[in-house]
């Protein structure tokens, strides 16, 4: 039976990534710190043997007995709100973090996936992005710590790829959404669909005329796994090319929640990027994905996760 690390595997993606590796059979072990974390987003899968959990921060080291045939390097925060509040923490878990779960696959002789972001594009001057495109990235600015943090640690990867041989893979997301997204989380979806199950105003930054692509977390995890099983070693975009303003957003989050809240405008912030679309051609091609779950459905769906946590 194959065995898989999941680092951040009590986060948004990675515990939705232990389910999925847990219902096709993999033993997993969950690493996390819980700093961002929820202990909760396992606990179905606390009583089941093929599955451990392991409180560490990798920024410290990653100690894990027993064979290990990949390793999924999900640790990081990843929302604007914290990594803004947690700088350096961000930068150390690319660079040292990223380091200790390469040095774990390469030990093992295990394929190894770097969770990545879109926004290593920054705000981008070619549209839509392509895995080619190397970026327009402020590396002084607020948002760099996360940035330049997801950068280095690609680079990192490569690095063990070419020097070591370790089988790589880097996934590049795009704005992911859907149930296990926590209320608190401080994405613009999260975000909305609390604004609006509150009645209160939804917040859009700027006029709302910048861009997103929004990813339902089924569709993400499929292509990550997609991705993982493959002979690809570099990066590749995992998003939904479907484009829309944040403006469009809070108006289907309106709709679909029922909700009379109404629409308030706030400052842009800095660094805020005005177009983001992922180029998904080279998923096409190598791993036959695509994304399945429109937008509206994925909202919906989210939505109902959120009353039922609510208990309403």
């Amino acid at each position: 039976m194959a065995r898989a690390v999941v680092t951040g595997g009590a986060g948004f993606i990675g515990s939705h990534l232990c389910t999925a590796l847990r219902a096709r059979g993999e033993e997993v072990v969950a690493v996390d710190n819980l700093s961002t974390g929820e202990r909760d987003n396992v606990t179905h899968l606390l009583g089941d043997p093929g599955f451990a959990f392991l409180e560490q921060d990798v920024i410290d080291g990653l100690a894990v007995d027993g064979p290990v045939d990949s390793v999924l390097h999900f640790a990081s925060a990843a929302s604007v709100p914290e990594y803004l509040a947690r700088p350096l923490e961000t930068l150390r878990v690319g660079a040292e973090g990223t380091r200790h779960a390469l040095e774990l696959a390469h030990a093992h002789g295990a394929r190894f996936l770097l969770a990545s972001t879109s926004e290593i594009y920054g705000d981008p001057l070619v549209h839509p992005q392509p895995e080619n495109y190397w970026g327009n990235v402020n590396p002084v600015g607020p948002r760099s710590v996360y940035d330049e943090a997801k950068r280095y640690g690609e680079a990192l990867t490569m690095a063990y790829h070419r020097t070591h041989g370790v089988d790589t893979k880097i996934v590049r997301i795009f704005n992911c959404f859907g149930p296990g997204l926590l209320p608190g989380d401080g994405r613009v979806v999260s975000n909305f669909l609390v604004q609006a199950m509150a009645g209160e105003p939804l917040t859009v930054y700027g006029d709302g005329t910048q861009t997103r692509s929004f990813c339902f977390i089924d569709d993400e995890v499929r292509g990550i796994l997609a991705l993982l099983d493959s002979r690809w070693n570099g990066p590749m975009n995992i998003g939904n090319p479907d484009e829309h303003t944040v403006l469009e957003l809070a108006k289907l989050v309106l709709d679909v929640t029922a909700s009379s809240s109404p629409i308030a405008f706030a400052e842009l912030p800095d660094d805020d990027p005005t177009r983001r679309r992922p180029d998904i051609s080279l998923a096409r091609s190598e791993l036959g994905w695509s994304p399945e779950i429109e937008l509206r459905d994925g909202l919906a769906r989210t939505y109902a996760w959120y009353r039922e946590r609510a208990g309403g």
